[in-house]
């Protein structure tokens, strides 16, 4: 009796064991399924912000983030990197024609948005300090941008020049003043 008593108690712990292993499987593919999406869903408050989300923090980036959503670059930017993006404020779009950024806001002119975004990232991590006068920086879209500094101001193709810079887990963001354009292929 006593043997038929530890063996059925054995079968209940393992019952048991396999429930509860059971139900922390569904835990976690419902974990799982939560994250779906690419990098930019995961909720990390405590690491350091991407690139992507010192963007979408900053209250001066509204139309910038709203272009890299139309242009699908949300993902691309949110890998590991390294990353410099010059990230052009709210006001710099102001100064770039409606309708023309408002054309380029559609999805007949994605090619073209995410050719000028691209034209705003290099694949390296570059703070501030390291850029230098007459440097020239391959960008993602293939061409380069040239880097003037005069009177401690650094700038880009004599078009933008940067006004601040925050370091995100992936690179850098230094916030510009204008939009740049890529020169006609």
């Amino acid at each position: 009796m006593k043997k038929l008593s530890l063996i059925i108690a054995c079968a209940g712990m393992f019952v048991m064991g396999a429930c509860s292993s059971d139900s922390s499987n569904q835990s976690t593919e419902s974990s799982t399924e939560a994250v779906a999406g690419g990098q930019e869903n995961v909720k990390d408050d405590d690491s350091q912000q991407d690139v992507v989300k010192v963007a979408v923090g900053s209250k001066d980036h509204t139309t910038l983030v709203a272009a890299l959503k139309q242009a699908d670059l949300v993902t691309s930017l949110s890998n590991a990197g390294p990353f410099t993006v010059f990230a052009p404020t709210n006001a710099a779009f102001d100064k770039v024609d409606k309708a023309t950024l408002d054309g380029l806001m559609t999805d007949e002119q994605k090619e073209a948005l995410q050719d000028i975004l691209q034209y705003h990232v290099t694949v390296s991590a570059i703070p501030s300090e390291q850029l230098q006068d007459g440097q020239s920086l391959g960008m993602v879209n293939g061409q380069n941008v040239t880097i003037s500094v005069k009177n401690g101001k650094i700038m880009l193709n004599n078009a933008a020049t940067i006004v601040a810079s925050v370091r995100a887990s992936n690179g850098w963001v230094h916030v510009i003043d204008g939009v740049l354009l890529p020169p006609k292929k």
